[in-house]
C-alpha cells in the first residue's frame, strides 16, 4: 500500500505576532505500508491483529452503566464495592507527584474560601513548622503560595501499599491519579501477606518502569497474584459518578460470554453491607512482631523511649554497624520494652514497625482472640488495628473491645477506632463515598493544629451518639466528620485515620508517642 503525502516547507523561524508567510515550496514523498496477514486471521476476522491491545474487559456498575477497558493481570470475573482513591502514588523517596489544594476542590466539591479556612497553616519551613495561616492564604497571595501547598503535601502512598492493604478488601480501588506503575513494585512496600482487593482500576498503566527500587512490573505483579486491573477507561468520569452518587457495586468481567444484561443482575444482588468481611484477612494464630522500620526510612529520632535512647548511646560510642545494633535494640526490648498486644483486623506491618520503632514488644492476635486470653498475658497496652467492612458486622469484635475497655490502655486504628466507637455506647453510619487517599487534612483540635493524613475506611463514628465524657479529639477537615476520639477515664484513644502512612509527611506519628506515654502513665500508677 502506497500513500502519497504532500508535505509544506515553511521558513525555520517565525514570529506568532506576524502574519503566516507563503509557502514557499513543496515536496512529494511515498510511504510503503506493509504488513504480513496470517491466513487464519484473516479468515476468521476479515483484517489482521493490531499491533496494540485492544478493549477486552467490561466494567458494569449497578446504576446501569457499563465501561469497556483493557484488562491487565488476572483474567476472569470479579464483583465488588467501587471506590476511589486520591493518593498520588510517589515512591518512599520521590515527591514528583504533587497533590495541589485544586485537587480537593475538584475532588470534594470545595470551593476557594473553605479551601483558605481548612488548610490553615499547612505552608512550612523546612524543619515542618507552620509559617502562613488561614489569614495570609485568603489575601490576594494565595495564587502565588500555591506551588509552595503544593510541595508540601508531596503524597508517598504507593500503590503497592494500598494493593497489599487489608482493608481494601472486597473492594474495586479506582486511582484518581492517572499514571500508574512508572515505579514498578518492590518487596519493602507491602503491608501484608498478600493483596486483598478486588479490582485495580486505572488511567492509563505505563509501558515501563524507572526506579532503582524496583523489582518487577506491576502487570505481572497482579498476574503472579490472581488480582485483575483494567486501564484505558475514564476514571475521571466513574469518580465524578461515585461522588455524585455514593460508592457503588460493580462486576469486571474479560469473560465474552456473559452478557451486559447478566452483569448488571450480579451487580445488583451482592451487597457489602452486614458482611464480615475481617474474618477473611485476619491471622489464625497470635505470633510475635520483631521487625521495626528500617533505619534506612526512619525518623523522628526523639521521644522514643529509654530503649532508642540506650541503644543510639552504645551505638554512637562504639560504632557499631546496622546488625549489632539491631541485635542490641532487640535486647533491650525484650528487657524494657512496653509490651503490647495487637488484635489483627487486617493489620498493616508499617502500623506494627512504629510501634516496635518505639520500643515495644508486640504480640499479634487474631481478631477473635479472646479478652480473658489477652489479660492472662498481662499486657501493657493494646492496639484494635485497621480492617476492612462494616463494624457492625463484627460484634465478636465489639464484645471483645468491650471487655477490655478499663482494665488496659488502648489504642484503635481505622477500623479499631469504629469498633471503640460502637463499644464505648456510639453508632456507626456508612459513609456516601468514604475516605481513600494520602491528602485529607485533618484538625487536632487539643493542639490546633492540621495535619495531612491517609484515610482508607468508607465507615464513621455518629459523634452524637456518643456518651458523655467520650471527647472527640480530631475533625476531617473535608466533611466535618469525626476523626479521633478520647475518653480518659478508660485510658482510650483512637484516630480513624492512619498515622503510620506518613503522608504528610510524619504529622501524626507522634501519637504513637502519646500511645508509650499513656502505657507508661497507666504502669506507674498500678
Amino acid at each position: 500500500m502506497e500513500l502519497a503525502i504532500k508535505n509544506r516547507i515553511a521558513p525555520t523561524t517565525q514570529n506568532f505576532l506576524t502574519p503566516k508567510p507563503k509557502v514557499k515550496s513543496l515536496r512529494v514523498f511515498s510511504v510503503k505500508c506493509i504488513t504480513s496477514l496470517s491466513s487464519s486471521d484473516v479468515a476468521a476476522t476479515g483484517v489482521a491483529d493490531r499491533p496494540w491491545k485492544t478493549s477486552d474487559a467490561r466494567l458494569v456498575l449497578e446504576d446501569g452503566s457499563v465501561w469497556r477497558a483493557k484488562s491487565f493481570g488476572a483474567r476472569g470475573t470479579q464483583v465488588g464495592e467501587v471506590v476511589f482513591n486520591t493518593s498520588l502514588t510517589g515512591t518512599k523517596q520521590d515527591n514528583s507527584h504533587i497533590f495541589s489544594s485544586l485537587d480537593a476542590i475538584l475532588l470534594y466539591g470545595l470551593d476557594r474560601k473553605s479551601i483558605q479556612t481548612n488548610v490553615c497553616g499547612t505552608l512550612r519551613d523546612r524543619q515542618g513548622h507552620f509559617t502562613i495561616d488561614a489569614e495570609t492564604l485568603s489575601k490576594g497571595t494565595y495564587d502565588a503560595n500555591l506551588k509552595a501547598i503544593q510541595m508540601e503535601k508531596a503524597d508517598c502512598i504507593k500503590y503497592q501499599e494500598i494493593l497489599t492493604d487489608p482493608s481494601y478488601a472486597g473492594q474495586f480501588v479506582l486511582m484518581t491519579n492517572p499514571h500508574i506503575g512508572n515505579t514498578g513494585v518492590n518487596f519493602d512496600d507491602e503491608e501484608s501477606r498478600q493483596c486483598f482487593l478486588a479490582v485495580l482500576v486505572i488511567r492509563s498503566l505505563s509501558i515501563s518502569t524507572s526506579n532503582w527500587r524496583c523489582t518487577k512490573a506491576l502487570g505481572d505483579y497482579l498476574l503472579e497474584r490472581n488480582l485483575m486491573g483494567i486501564y484505558d477507561v475514564d476514571t475521571r468520569a466513574i469518580t465524578r459518578r461515585l461522588r455524585q452518587d455514593g460508592s457503588l457495586i460493580g462486576v469486571l468481567t474479560t469473560e465474552e460470554s456473559k452478557t451486559d444484561e447478566e452483569l448488571l443482575e450480579m451487580s445488583r444482588s451482592w451487597d457489602i453491607v452486614g458482611i464480615d468481611l475481617i474474618s477473611g484477612v485476619t491471622c489464625t494464630a497470635p505470633y510475635e512482631w520483631v521487625d521495626k522500620t528500617d533505619p534506612e526510612w526512619d525518623f523522628n529520632c526523639e521521644g522514643r523511649g529509654d530503649i532508642y535512647h540506650v541503644s543510639m548511646a552504645c551505638l554512637s560510642l562504639i560504632q557499631l554497624n546496622i546488625f549489632a545494633y539491631n541485635l542490641l535494640l532487640l535486647f533491650f526490648m525484650l528487657i524494657l520494652g512496653l509490651k503490647v498486644i495487637a488484635y489483627d483486623f487486617g493489620i498493616k506491618h508499617n502500623i506494627l514497625r512504629r510501634l516496635s520503632s518505639y520500643g515495644c514488644k508486640i504480640t499479634v492476635v487474631p481478631s477473635n482472640w479472646p479478652a480473658s486470653e489477652t489479660l492472662k498475658m498481662k499486657p501493657d497496652g493494646v492496639l484494635f488495628s485497621n480492617g476492612p467492612g462494616d463494624p457492625s458486622a463484627a460484634p465478636y469484635a465489639v464484645k471483645t473491645v468491650k471487655e477490655l475497655l478499663g482494665n488496659v490502655p488502648v489504642f484503635g486504628i481505622c477500623m479499631g477506632h469504629q469498633l471503640l466507637g460502637q463499644a464505648l455506647g456510639g453508632k456507626t453510619f456508612k459513609m456516601k463515598f468514604g475516605h481513600h487517599g494520602g491528602n485529607h487534612p485533618v484538625c487536632k483540635l487539643v493542639a490546633n493544629r492540621v495535619e495531612i493524613s491517609a484515610q482508607n475506611h468508607n465507615y464513621a463514628v455518629d459523634p452524637a451518639s456518643l456518651p458523655k465524657g467520650v471527647e472527640v479529639t480530631h475533625i476531617n477537615l473535608n466533611d466535618g466528620s469525626c476523626a479521633g476520639l478520647a475518653f480518659p477515664v478508660l485510658n482510650v484513644m483512637s484516630l480513624q485515620y492512619h498515622p503510620e502512612a506518613s503522608p504528610g509527611p510524619h504529622d501524626s506519628d507522634s501519637v504513637f508517642g502519646e500511645f508509650i506515654k499513656l502505657m507508661k502513665e497507666v504502669k506507674q500508677k498500678a
